[in-house]
């Protein structure tokens, strides 16, 4: 039986943490939706457009994955894709109350959908897109945090 999980966010932008996660993910599902959430009280710096579009170039070291936008339920984009698993991150254990609340959610509207969490490696645990966003706002150096073509979307977009 192929499992196919998909791994929702507005990734505005996506991060090196992302993508170390999509790639764990690779590893361990099938085939692997990075579904790109279009709307967000966030109000995202990037267009769904764009943030799907940097994905995609940016995701590399598997074959097992698409990147797609979506402006549904995320059960309902599941149902669509034929998706049985949820990725989520967890960085922290402050992130842990608000991702518990969301798979409980979930799992209310769709009992047969699982969510799984998933850590990034230790050097990107802290990196999240709001503080990068923030950093290249104000100035900052972001190449340590994303990839150099996020890094030049990021400086062109605030600038």
């Amino acid at each position: 039986m192929k499992i196919t999980a998909i791994y929702p966010g507005t990734f505005d932008p996506i991060t090196n943490g992302h993508v170390d996660l999509v790639q764990r993910a690779c590893r361990l599902f099938d085939h692997v939706v990075v579904a790109i959430a279009a709307g967000s009280a966030k109000a995202p710096v990037f267009t769904l457009d764009e943030r799907a579009a940097l994905a995609q170039e940016v995701l590399t070291g598997c074959d097992n994955f698409e990147v797609c936008g979506f402006d549904t339920l995320l059960v309902d984009f599941m149902q669509e894709k034929g998706a049985r698993v949820i990725i989520r991150g967890l960085r922290a254990v402050s992130d842990f109350e608000y991702e518990f609340q969301l798979a409980s959610m979930n799992r209310k509207l769709a009992p047969e959908v699982e969510t799984v969490f998933l850590t990034p490696a230790e050097q990107f645990s802290f990196i999240s897109s709001s503080l990068v966003r923030e950093i290249a706002a104000l100035g900052g150096d972001v190449s340590a945090f994303v990839h150099p073509k996020v890094a030049a979307a990021l400086n062109n977009r605030i600038r």
